[in-house]
């Protein structure tokens, strides 16, 4: 069990991170070539929570559909739990947890789902912008690793150089992105 939570500026690359390893193991568990210099897996399933959309034929809001998809992902760890190879583990990709409700939330419901993945022998990657949810590495008794894909400003251009490097996002580049589409920021005093 091992969770790796992901922080990064907007475009620094943690959604297309999170596609490319779910393409990946999708690959290898078919037999496929990896697009990747080595890659050594036991037999996991992959359950994704990404880009989740609403379905007015079902009555079901953005929100709602990611709590769905949240559940049945808890199922599959649960019941993935206790399994041992060749039997596949279930392994997770998360990005943006809860992103359809307010801030307090999303940060409250996230990480309780952390916790529970933790204490579920849950493995997995989720990709955030919540950089307090950081604070679980030091928490979980080896159970999350965080890391960083950074965006560096220079004379108001954004520089990504799109890798992963350990810890908690330092760089923030929302804020600049805001002002070039013409939303007029007031810097605070």
């Amino acid at each position: 069990m091992h969770i790796k939570l992901v922080t990064g500026s907007n475009m620094a690359g943690k959604s297309t991170f999170l596609r490319t390893v779910g393409i990946n193991i999708v690959l290898a568990m078919a037999g496929a070539p990896a697009c990747a210099r080595r890659l050594a897996l036991p037999p996991i399933q992959v359950y994704t929570s990404m880009r989740t959309q609403d379905a007015l034929h079902e009555s079901t809001s953005s929100f709602y559909a990611e709590l769905k998809r949240l559940k049945l992902i808890i199922e599959a760890v649960e019941a993935s739990a206790d399994k041992q190879p060749p039997l596949p583990q279930a392994f997770f990709l998360l990005d943006e947890i809860l992103k359809g409700t307010n801030s307090n939330d999303r940060h409250t419901g996230s990480k309780a789902l952390i916790k529970q993945l933790i204490r579920s022998r849950g493995s997995g990657i989720i990709a955030t912008h919540d950089l307090e949810l950081g604070q679980l590495e030091a928490q979980a008794g080896g159970a999350v690793e965080n890391l960083r894909i950074e965006v560096e400003i220079k004379d108001g251009k954004l520089y990504f150089d799109y890798k992963l490097k350990k810890g908690v996002s330092q760089s923030f580049n929302a804020t600049l992105l805001m002002k070039q589409m013409g939303i007029k920021i007031e810097e605070e005093a």
